[in-house]
């Protein structure tokens, strides 16, 4: 089967979040799976050099953005069994940033419209073309409205999957006109009009053959006016194409027995080395080195969707308690701000690095005894799978992903891999944190087994792949 992934980000080469693990790892596995796979991205200017330098520049066209004619390179790279395409084009991906500028509206254009257009150039029409979230998701749209007349993508099945329905891409009406050289009959008729906005993922959602979400409970989840975020009429409507597929995570990438981040190994086997990244961890931080005294890690974007500001508002009460806290990640100035002032007021309790280092949110992940993902909502959630690969057991919201893959310790049948809360509020987070060090002072050998469990449970691609197989067969 030829697959065919579009998508504005992509691990190694450059992301920001899941979706970029995601485009990462999936189609790397579909492809030991002997699927013909190849992914088409746009060429950040931020891109390594070790993977600029492995650049093929095959050929160049250009796009008509409305009445502009923008110029796209074509650069290929192969790597792990997949073709990766990259489309080139300095004014629009020669920035520092993935997202956040005024013209993203026309930057997702042009990219989309590179897509559909080169498809024939590629010699090689998919039967299936995966696009992610609204940066991609007007490709369906555009395959069966501006691109219908060629003959070769009659065949083309799509599938959208969307990772984060907060994202939209809701764009001015004109953009329609001004940058995809269409008619309005589509707006004006209300097939891709949201609130007065060209919408492009209600448009994906619309026109796409299936659409995926990255959780089972997350796509129950968004049909409902509480996390539909207006499209939720759009969905229900849609239901019967509708399902939801947890996420994975990269098994080479995420292993405590080779981790190149770590100062030591271990594996569910021999633990020993867990203790010894715990004291390494504490050090590091400026914490007092205490194997007895259970650690807390955060690992996150810090921002209200992550459930932070909640935080801050217990954090007096968890520092009267017998446990230490770490944190790293960026977000919102004031969640930020309110992290550095209870570090100040807590030093032997708390401690916060407010950047981005990957060495050390691995350091977190293998050295905490818990994880803590207090997210307001969560489509799928990564951090907490790969915790559990670490031995280290989330304390999460029960929501979306996070319910689906963390199983809340049972004080009866002393089974678990995590604990959860439901409600969402400040007293409830408080009381799962109150319990999780209360069992590990009084009960070490039930934390042992729920460590145990943790790390045997399967959040790799290979089961996540085939369920994705098992779709594309179906359309």
């Amino acid at each position: 089967m030829k697959i065919l992934f579009a998508a504005s980000e992509c691990a190694p080469f450059f992301k920001t979040g899941g979706l970029g693990d995601v485009v990462g790892a999936l189609p790397k596995e579909l492809a030991k799976k002997g699927q013909d796979v190849q992914v088409v991205l746009p060429l950040f200017s931020g891109m390594k050099k070790e993977f600029r330098d492995q650049l093929e520049f095959k050929f160049y066209d250009f796009v008509n953005i409305g009445w502009r004619r923008q110029f796209i390179g074509v650069n290929t790279l192969v790597k792990d069994g997949v073709k990766y395409i990259f489309l080139e084009n300095e004014q629009y991906f020669g920035r520092p940033e993935l997202y956040g500028y005024l013209d993203d509206g026309e930057r997702w254009a042009w990219f989309q419209l590179a897509v559909c257009q080169l498809l024939e150039r590629f010699d090689w029409i998919p039967d299936i073309l995966h696009v992610n979230d609204f940066h991609t998701a007007m490709i369906p749209f555009l395959l069966k409205e501006k691109y219908r007349w060629i003959n070769a993508y009659h065949k083309i099945h799509t599938v959208l999957t969307i990772h984060n329905i907060e994202f939209q891409g809701a764009m001015d009406p004109n953009v329609l006109s001004d940058l995809f050289g269409m008619g309005m009959e589509r707006f004006y008729d209300g097939t891709v009009e949201q609130n007065g906005a060209l919408n492009f993922l209600k448009a994906g959602i619309l026109y796409a053959d299936r659409v995926t979400t990255v959780s089972p409970s997350y796509a129950k989840e968004i049909q409902t006016p509480e996390f539909g975020n207006g499209l939720d009429p759009i969905l229900r409507f849609v239901s019967g194409k509708l399902s939801g597929i947890l996420n994975g995570i990269d098994y080479d990438i995420y292993n405590p027995e080779t981790d190149k981040y770590l100062i030591d190994h271990f594996s569910v086997k021999n633990m020993s080395g867990k203790q010894r990244a715990k004291a390494h961890l504490q050090q590091r931080m400026g914490l007092p080195v205490d194997a007895g005294v259970p650690l807390i890690g955060m690992v996150s974007r810090l921002t209200s969707q992550k459930g932070f500001d909640l935080m801050l508002s217990q954090m007096d009460r968890c520092m009267l308690g017998e446990a230490q806290f770490v944190l790293i990640g960026t977000g919102y100035a004031s969640i930020e701000n309110g992290f550095r002032y209870f570090a100040e007021k807590y030093p032997d309790k708390f401690a916060c690095n407010i950047a981005f280092d990957l060495q050390l949110a691995q350091e977190i992940y293998a050295g905490s005894d818990y994880f803590l993902m207090p997210s307001a909502f969560e489509p799928c959630g990564l951090s907490q799978m790969i915790a559990m690969r670490y031995g280290t057991l989330p304390i999460v919201h029960e929501i979306g992903g996070l319910k689906d893959t963390v199983i809340p310790y049972n004080p009866i049948s002393k089974e678990g891999t995590g604990f959860g809360f439901v409600d969402f509020n400040g007293d409830v987070l408080y009381n799962a944190l109150k319990r999780a060090v209360k069992l590990y002072w009084d009960q070490p050998k039930t934390i042992d087994k729920l460590r145990q469990n943790a790390m045997s449970q399967d959040f790799s691609w290979t089961s996540k792949a085939n369920s994705y197989l098992e779709l594309y067969q179906k359309i």
